[in-house]
């Protein structure tokens, strides 16, 4: 319980943040190619009758798309959480078991090498219609998630499993490129496309899908609270004080495949935000209790993204930036500042 001097610290922090949240959300409705004013958003919100096009703007539109942003920064934050704390290492992230690699792998399939097998691939896409790539990256991230939890079940060490991760995921990487390669101009640049991240493409009735499967996978994360708290001592420690590693890792795994590989799915990958976001909560709170790190996470996450996507609106412009690449140019510098912040990067983790 949140009792204490710091406990009440940490509950106006986050009512700052959840506030922060609230006004930036409104922003992300209000800025964009068409400026909506103030006013007429909340009119919008509340039902009133508002011109056509506003309308219809803010509801199937912004208000998806900024809602999209706050499960992924959340998402993909309180993923990088738990990965840097499994495997004891600060530069992990929800993309670093291959699950990215695979759901890209699964999208290069079905855009690059329908060529190869058009009426196998044909029939696949009249099938599914709008849902092939979404499901197509399920299955990619998917089929990594299934061999890095087989791997898991036979490897004890959490570094070993860290590098058969990253081994999957070059090897997912591998066959993409050899996919490009022999693929048309116009499939490449279709594959691109995807590549760049968009937060706009979700639609209503995608998040029906989307959302209860990313909150299932956070559900998960906050069970396991108490098992990441003692693995912060030691693999050994947790053993101690009766914590199954091997259940916790696997737990880890699966939260982080419905969670990331579902985002990913939808919205494209996304980088940097599940790397960088953990440590901007280290930074403020001051702690390395996940009682107080995962919500916090949660709302640093939304608040970030959903900035990152006022940015790629170039606010007044019609042109629209790549989401993937403005989480970068966030993500990147403080993913260096925590190399140069220690000697090491393990001193860096450990501060």
């Amino acid at each position: 319980m949140l009792l204490n001097k710091n406990g009440r610290l940490f509950s106006l922090v986050f009512g700052i943040l959840f506030l922060l949240i609230c006004g930036i959300f409104l922003l992300d409705l209000i800025f964009g190619s068409v400026n909506i004013p103030f006013k007429k958003v909340f009119a919008i919100l509340y039902g009133a009758d508002v011109k056509n096009s506003w309308n219809y703007i803010i509801l199937n539109f912004r208000l998806p798309k900024a809602l999209t942003a706050i499960f992924v920064g959340a998402g993909l934050s309180v993923t990088g959480l738990m990965m840097q704390t499994l495997f004891r290492n600060p530069l992990a992230g929800p993309y670093v078991l291959g699950i990215s690699s695979g759901a890209s792998l699964g999208v290069a399939l079905m855009v690059m090498a329908s060529a190869l097998m058009p009426v196998a691939f044909g029939v696949i896409s009249a099938f599914l219609g709008s849902w092939a790539l979404v499901v197509a990256a399920v299955l990619g991230a998917s089929l990594v998630f299934m061999l890095v939890a087989l791997a898991s079940l036979k490897i004890s060490d959490s570094v070993s499993l860290l590098i058969i991760g990253i081994m999957f995921g070059s090897i997912t990487g591998a066959v993409v490129n050899i996919l490009q390669y022999f693929s048309d101009p116009e499939q490449i640049q279709s594959f691109i496309v995807w590549t760049f991240g968009s937060l706009a493409g979700v639609t209503w009735t995608e998040m029906k899908v989307m959302v209860p499967i990313v909150f299932s996978g956070l559900i998960i994360a906050f069970f396991l609270i108490k098992p990441l708290d003692a693995l912060l001592l030691g693999e050994n420690y947790a053993r101690g004080v009766g914590i199954s590693v091997n259940k916790t890792r696997i737990a880890v795994i699966i939260s982080t495949a419905l969670i990331a590989g579902t985002l990913t799915a939808f919205t494209g990958p996304i980088a940097f935000v599940g790397v960088a976001v953990p440590h901007i909560a280290r930074s403020i709170f001051r702690t390395a209790s996940h009682k107080v790190l995962m919500p916090a996470v949660i709302l640093i996450g939304a608040a970030i993204m959903l900035a990152c996507d006022i940015i790629s609106q170039i606010p007044g412009n019609q042109n629209t930036l790549p989401i993937n690449s403005v989480t970068a140019l966030f993500g990147g510098p403080v993913v260096i500042w925590v190399i140069m912040r220690s000697r090491n990067v393990k001193a860096s983790f450990a501060g």
